[in-house]
């Protein structure tokens, strides 16, 4: 039975996981269409995707942290939460730095030839990259972790 839950629980943690990655799709595809807008960009429209995606982001971490903190206290496994608070640091800074670099392409298609603006997209972009792969290994771990007997 308590199997049975555990399997259940970290599914739904991948499953969360999923939800991310297609929650930043949406993010990334209404931030290319707001950039379509320019140089007179609709903001309002954008405005209301952001506050979606949000909205997405903090129901998706919520469970999260749920999940995260009955693995510790019912499962007694506190490995697998250890994995997961590193994972929602890393989420976050992802975030921060998917929201860095709109802005920064958007600054890169305002000031066209500005190698400033185009080195620090190169940069946000380099980082992302990083913080996936981080992300990538966490979830390695978490993996592992899991489908090893306790």
């Amino acid at each position: 039975m308590l199997e049975t839950e555990f399997r259940s629980l970290v599914r739904r943690f991948y499953a969360l996981q999923e939800e991310r990655v297609e929650a930043y799709k949406l993010f990334e595809e209404g931030h290319e269409a707001y950039l379509k807008t320019g140089p007179h960009y609709d903001f309002d429209h954008y405005k209301q995707l952001v506050h979606h995606i949000t909205l997405a982001f903090n129901g998706i971490s919520k469970e999260v942290i749920q999940i995260k903190k009955r693995l510790h206290e019912e499962f007694d496994r506190p490995d697998l939460s250890e994995h997961i608070e590193k994972l929602q640091e890393k989420e976050k800074e992802k975030l921060e730095l998917t929201a860095k670099l709109q802005l920064a392409k958007q600054n890169v298609l305002d000031n066209p030839g500005d190698e400033d603006c185009i080195e620090t997209e190169q940069q946000f972009k380099q980082q992302i990259i990083k913080t996936i792969e981080a992300l990538s290994e966490i979830l390695q771990d978490f993996k592992y972790d899991s489908e090893e007997p306790e």
